[in-house]
């Protein structure tokens, strides 16, 4: 349904106005909140030790300390989701912004561990407030383009976000060693920049345009409902970074995936969390397959280069066009089929695994898995959100953040579990390690893609069977609804 069909010509230069506000604090706030996720403090490690008075032995309760970040975010989206369905959402996207800034200024006056695990906190605090916000003010429109560039913006900024970072904080050379407090805070603008578009929404937006409905009681109960399985994944993942092998490890991410999947699952087939084409499903596949493929890659790339000799690390180009193919995915979703384009997508993001088994981790090799994994992303990403009420998609959203993480946990723990087996002693018999257990990833991840599309059918189906995806308030507060 067009939006704007029976509006008068005088109201359309308010209505684009308004639409340009949006799309600019939606497309500052979501890279800005996504920087908040990487973690390059590995590589400034003998600094920071050496400047905090630590020992070797201490290093890793800095590294766990600098990993707060992650799992203060996906802590913080339940909750914050609540407060945007009830508050402005401008106003809650400021805040969390406020939020962030704080963490990314006090950064560098980090003195201790505690510190160091407070900013970080912060940060990924101030980043869950400012994501659901971005995605209601986005949903405030009712425009069908617009909701798809959100989706195609999130994917796009967990496919860049880590070769971002490592852009800035490279692996340690004996030309350079950069102040090991900007691994703590390598992107500060981005926030910056967000919370002045936030603090212009309201001098642009259209006063004249219907609120959401109000959120009934149901629908901030299943908002809430991810906040306990996800405190208790992030807990254990904390605990777990304290000595923990890799396979007790790979055990507490083996739990996390189903749990995820059940809960997206039974989100599906609820009135009020639920969305015709299973939403909260493909969030999940999102998060496990953007970020923690791509983040990963970018580090092997720059170990590489670092191998190598080459001073140029990791190649920005291939990253900028998985970003780019994300958004071109989501734009693509607007005029196909909806099930039919996340099935498609789904398609895309599995092809992207073996690729990335067969191409070299540098240069023009990045093309091929990068580019598939971020069309795929974006299109079913996108497909998937139409028609999709504010609770739906904020449901969703919840649980995207914890499959980031389990796939995070995934990754890392095969690619210790490499090192420890293979024990290597020279940089190319390690960047060799990291390939294997990279490798060994992909094909969990083409696994647990199989099964992320198969389910994601399910819930598109249970929904046609029940004849009616939303109630009529979540209808209307979809993206296109009436």
């Amino acid at each position: 349904m067009n939006m704007h069909a029976h509006e008068r010509p005088y109201e359309r230069p308010r209505t684009r106005l308004a639409t340009a506000g949006t799309l600019l604090a939606a497309a500052t706030a979501l890279p800005a909140a996504v920087l908040a996720v990487p973690d390059t403090t590995a590589n400034v490690i003998p600094a920071a030790v050496d400047a905090l008075g630590l020992s070797n032995g201490q290093a890793a309760g800095l590294l766990r300390a600098t990993g707060l970040s992650l799992p203060a975010l996906l802590l913080t989206i339940p909750l914050a989701a609540v407060a945007t369905r009830r508050l402005p959402a401008w106003a809650v996207l400021a805040g969390g912004l406020l939020v962030l800034l704080a963490g990314l200024g006090a950064a560098r006056f980090a003195g201790s561990v505690p510190q160091v695990g407070i900013v970080r906190a912060a940060q990924g605090a101030g980043a869950g407030i400012a994501l659901p916000a971005s995605l209601v003010l986005v949903w405030e429109r009712r425009s069908r383009p617009a909701a798809a560039l959100w989706a195609g913006g999130l994917a796009a900024a967990l496919l860049t976000a880590m070769p971002l970072a490592l852009h800035v904080v490279p692996p340690p050379s004996a030309a350079a060693a950069p102040d090991w407090h900007l691994a703590l805070a390598p992107f500060p603008w981005p926030a910056l920049a967000a919370l002045i578009a936030a603090l212009l929404f309201p001098l642009m937006r259209d006063r004249r345009r219907r609120a959401l409905p109000a959120p009934r009681r149901a629908e901030r109960g299943r908002l809430v409902l991810p906040l306990v399985p996800a405190g208790g994944f992030a807990f254990l993942t904390v605990v777990a970074a304290d000595g923990w092998s890799p396979g007790a490890r790979l055990a507490v991410a083996a739990l996390a995936l189903p749990a995820l999947l059940a809960l997206a699952l039974t989100g599906s087939r609820d009135a009020t969390a639920g969305s015709p084409f299973g939403c909260a499903v493909v969030m999940v596949t999102t998060g496990l397959l953007t970020y923690p493929v791509a983040a990963p890659l970018a580090g092997l790339s720059a170990v590489a280069a670092h191998a190598r000799g080459d001073a140029a690390g990791v190649p920005p180009a291939p990253f900028a066009l998985a970003g780019a193919a994300a958004l071109a995915g989501a734009l693509a979703s607007t005029r196909g089929e909806p099930r039919r384009a996340v099935l498609t997508g789904h398609g895309l993001m599995l092809a992207a695994l073996p690729l990335g088994l067969a191409a070299p981790p540098s240069g023009a090799g990045l093309l091929a898995p990068l580019v598939p994994l971020g069309t795929g992303a974006g299109l079913a990403l996108a497909a998937s959100l139409r028609d999709a009420g504010a609770g739906a998609a904020l449901f969703g959203l919840a649980l995207c953040f914890p499959a980031v993480l389990t796939g995070q946990l995934l990754v890392l723990s095969l690619q210790s579990s490499w090192l420890l087996r293979e024990r290597p002693v020279t940089e190319a018999g390690q960047v060799d390690a990291l390939t294997g257990g990279y490798h060994a990833w992909l094909l969990v991840a083409a696994a647990c893609a199989v099964l992320l599309a198969a389910a994601s059918a399910r819930a598109a189906a249970g929904t046609v069977r029940k004849g009616a995806a939303t109630v009529p308030a979540e209808a209307s507060a979809s993206p296109g609804g009436g």
